[in-house]
């Protein structure tokens, strides 16, 4: 995999919450720079092997 998407929405409590599209992968965070931080951390986390990992991580605030 090359690139994986993240649809970005404000939470209702504040902040920012982002889901992968077609991976079960949550995060939030309480700013953009926050967020895309997380986002980071979380991808890493759920592809552990390098070699799967997505290279370009995308974010598209709606």
């Amino acid at each position: 995999m090359s690139e994986i998407i993240f649809e970005v929405r404000e939470a209702e409590e504040g902040g920012l919450w982002a889901r992968a599209l077609g991976h079960s992968i949550f995060t939030q965070g309480e700013d953009w720079s926050d967020v895309r931080t997380m986002v980071k951390d979380a991808v890493t986390c759920h592809f552990e092997n390098e070699t799967e990992r997505p290279k370009v991580i995308r974010l598209h605030y709606v």
